[in-house]
């Protein structure tokens, strides 16, 4: 066909549509459908994939394999533990021993000292401050006065507002007229009951008479007879009653190492009595472990105070005397703090005296429990725990619900529950009859002295200037380093025994 033939034809078509046709080839088309591909097909990138694909695979061998995961660790702890154990050493109380009180095995002492004192390194003369966080802020839990402040700091002369009690007075054996001659009461040590010439034989109308508050206070308070054993030497007896200012502490049966004071100051030095209170049984054990007494009496700074005819078959109940019964030790001492044979006193006595009593205008500081809060609660736990007789858990408990000792975990908005490893006091009348009935509880029923705080504190209404601490106030006053070893029990000198 021409090209004018065309031509015309495509006029012809023109005219007859009203439109303008284009005529596009095949590989034009082609190149366009491509174009609008590459378009719209946005190209991923390589790694994108890789870590998809990765993750997608991690994934699935977690989904399968997650129990391994969780059992192969915990094995492997429990593995660690075991072989732990397995290494500790417990001390061994041989036949020797029960034929002799006073003999001590250098085999088991050394065996179960190995092993304490692993326990113990870590904790020993550490003098780092003990913090908390208080509304966001980190502070220290104990803030005591700078050294050049406790240099000069003077012991207040006394308080001197009014009190409830200006007098205690002591029962002695020539106070009770049922009680004919000194041996009487050797009888009365039975099973039953734990008192005996020490601690005078306390009736119940007695115990409940002796919390009415009145101006002269008379009351069992221990030392009842000459003859009712705690004897010490008059050497120690002189030095004891010339101390105003005393930090002391026990370990009797031979249970725990002796832990020097540190972080005090040259004024407490020169102001301060450390005394420590021993048996014949732990002056034995510490000169085998190299730590022998002086010519002058004294460890390092701790006086040693070597005690004869311990009273009670129950080495507890024996420390009980030192740590409740300082103002019967020390008549003329104006202030006392108790520290556990188990801790290392690391502060300045007179910095924490003016930081935990005279700063807040108390009489009588003490740690609070820092596991629990009822005394019904803590009773649970010494039964579960071994700690006491069940049956005399319970006689104790029966006599508080008796009383009516309610179930509140606070009382007068401090925890009513104490630790009582620290006790920092002021030895007034008040203060000391306080201490005299709650040693009188632990004689009557169990040794555990949480258990008859909170009883004491109830009936004694008037004792109100407490300051009860917290847990962290006291990791700041002593290092802990737990109690290293069993303490040996005795034979009663009434020839009866007691459960440690």
């Amino acid at each position: 066909m021409s090209s004018s033939s065309m031509f015309s034809n495509n006029n012809n078509n023109n005219n007859n549509n009203n439109s303008m046709s284009i005529s596009v080839s095949d590989d034009e088309s082609d190149e366009l459908g491509r174009m609008r591909v590459r378009v719209r097909r946005k190209r991923k990138k390589p790694g994108y994939r890789l870590k998809n694909e990765f993750t997608r695979r991690v994934y699935r061998k977690l989904v399968r394999y997650w129990t391994l995961l969780i059992f192969i660790p915990a094995a492997c702890l429990l593995i660690f533990e075991a072989s732990r154990i397995g290494r500790k050493s417990s001390p061994v109380v041989t036949t020797d021993y029960i034929q002799n009180p006073n003999f001590v095995d250098s085999d088991s002492t050394s065996i179960s000292k190995s092993g304490s004192e692993k326990k113990s390194e870590g904790n020993l003369n550490r003098l780092d401050p003990t913090t908390r966080v208080v509304g966001g802020v980190r502070q220290r839990c104990l803030k005591l006065l700078s050294p050049e402040e406790l240099e000069h700091l003077d012991i207040p002369s006394g308080n001197e507002s009014p009190i409830p009690v200006s007098r205690v007075v002591y029962m002695s054996e020539n106070d009770s007229p049922f009680i004919s001659g000194a041996a009487i009461l050797s009888g009365q040590h039975t099973e039953a009951t734990k008192f005996n010439l020490f601690t005078g034989n306390q009736t119940l109308d007695q115990r409940d008479n002796s919390f009415k508050v009145n101006e002269t206070a008379t009351l069992h308070c221990g030392f009842y007879s000459e003859n009712g054993g705690f004897i010490f030497s008059d050497e120690d007896r002189n030095y004891m009653d010339d101390c105003k200012v005393v930090v002391s502490t026990c370990a009797f049966g031979g249970g725990d190492d002796l832990y020097q004071p540190i972080g005090m100051s040259e004024a407490s030095l020169r102001k301060v009595c450390y005394v420590a209170f021993w048996d014949e049984i732990t002056v034995a054990s510490q000169q085998l472990a190299g730590h022998r007494i002086g010519d002058d009496g004294f460890i390092g700074k701790w006086r040693i105070v070597v005690v004869r005819d311990l009273p009670f078959s129950d080495q507890r109940l024996n420390g009980k005397i030192p740590k409740m019964l300082a103002h019967r030790l020390f008549p003329h001492a104006k202030y006392s703090i108790w520290v556990d044979s188990k801790s290392q006193f690391r502060r300045d006595p007179l910095g924490v005296l003016e930081a935990l009593l005279w700063r807040s205008n108390s009489v009588l500081a003490i740690s609070e429990h820092g596991a629990r809060s009822s005394v019904y609660d803590e009773a649970k736990a010494v039964v579960k725990k071994n700690k006491a007789k069940p049956e005399e858990v319970e006689v104790q408990l029966a006599q508080y619900r008796h009383d009516g000792l309610p179930e509140d975990k606070r009382f007068n908005g401090k925890k009513a529950l104490a630790e009582a490893s620290v006790i920092v006091r002021e030895h007034t009348p008040l203060t000391n009859m306080f201490m005299c009935l709650w040693f009188n509880e632990v004689v009557r029923f169990t040794s555990r002295d949480q258990l008859s705080f909170p009883y004491v504190l109830w009936r004694l209404k008037v004792l109100k200037n407490i300051n009860m601490f917290p847990v962290c106030t006291r990791k700041d006053l002593v290092n802990s380093m737990g109690h290293l070893r069993k303490a040996k029990p005795l034979i009663s000198r009434f020839g009866d025994t007691e459960m440690l």
